[in-house]
């Protein structure tokens, strides 16, 4: 063998050494966890990263170090990567990191809007939130109209559905209120279709605030019926409501807690002591279930219901009844 076909065939073996040596670092690499810490990372994509961009950011942030092992495996296994929000798990290996960071499979937050609620507690809500981004400044009544005129709304009362909704970090407030708002459209068509053959509500509106009145007054699941019927009752016999939350609506900051007689005296749009029929607007977000109970009210004679002390109520047919059952509610030791 002449000394050139051996310094070749040498080189040929350095090289095939070289090779399976650079191999198995590769598969080494692949194997390998990154630097991921036991409660996990958060890695924030940008829209238009590079897979260059990728590997630097997470070098940045002490999870890995850049090198070739990197740009071979973004060569052999190409991704389109998809911005967002990701949380990294510890133990995660290169390939399972990219596989994340292609599947879309963002963070997602939780915001629980609560029944019952007025619309100043869902603005303090999400003016809170640190993830959401600010379109206006709910807290700022001021900026009301501007939000009310793109949700095409007059008055935000009643008019968001309570739920809990995910969102991701990017969503606005807005964005989260147009979800409440399309949620609560759908599920008060439904209850307005699903009405009682001759309800004296004109209109899906009037339902909306019935249902808003319903939910004020009990939490009880087995009551809503019931207080819808002896509120449709009073309606129809034109009678008025004589509804507590309605009143404290009325009274707005002023309330303290405690409802008076002089507030069942002050005359307020709101004050159905004072005035007959629905008051103008919601007084709070209604739940499905107040929706549905304002449509289908409970058949029956009871015109008139009390607190029994032990978080439901005492519903009477007569004044009388109920007179006793006031006495026996003030009489509890």
């Amino acid at each position: 063998m002449s000394r050139v076909v051996a310094v070749a065939l040498a080189a040929v073996l350095a090289a095939a050494m070289l090779a399976f040596a650079g191999w198995q670092r590769y598969r080494t690499f692949l194997d390998a966890p990154l630097a991921i810490p036991p409660e996990g990372a958060v890695f924030v994509l940008e829209a238009g990263s590079t897979g260059a961009d990728i590997v630097e950011q997470l070098a940045a942030a002490g999870l890995t170090a850049p090198g070739w092992r990197w740009r071979l495996l973004m060569r052999l296994e190409p991704h389109l990567y998809r911005a967002g929000e990701y949380r990294l798990e510890p133990g995660s290996h290169p390939r399972e990191v990219l596989e994340l960071l292609a599947s879309g499979r963002v963070i997602r937050y939780r915001v629980t809007l609560v029944e019952g609620w007025t619309f100043r507690q869902v603005a303090a809500l999400l003016a809170a939130n640190e993830v959401l981004r600010h379109r206006f400044d709910l807290t700022d009544t001021e900026q009301w109209p501007e939000m009310l005129d793109a949700l095409d709304l007059g008055h935000p009362e009643g008019w968001f559905l309570p739920e809990t909704y995910l969102f991701v970090r990017g969503d606005s407030d807005f964005d989260l209120l147009r979800r409440a708002h399309g949620a609560m459209r759908e599920a008060l068509a439904a209850a307005w279709r699903a009405r009682r053959v001759g309800s004296p509500l004109a209109s899906p509106y009037e339902l909306l605030i019935l249902a808003s009145i319903i939910e004020k007054e009990t939490a009880v699941e087995s009551e809503r019926q019931e207080i819808a019927g002896v509120f449709v009752r009073r309606l129809e016999r034109g009678m008025r409501l004589q509804t507590d939350p309605t009143v404290i609506y009325g009274l707005g900051e002023s309330f303290d807690g405690d409802i008076r007689r002089r507030d069942l005296e002050a005359d307020t749009p709101y004050n159905t002591y004072t005035r007959h029929g629905l008051p103008p607007t919601p007084i709070a977000m209604p739940g499905r279930a107040s929706l549905m109970a304002a449509a289908q009210p409970a058949e029956g004679d009871t015109l008139y219901f009390v607190a029994d002390g032990n978080g439901g109520h005492t519903f009477s047919v007569t004044l009388e009844e109920h007179q006793a059952a006031v006495r026996k509610l003030i009489n509890q030791p």
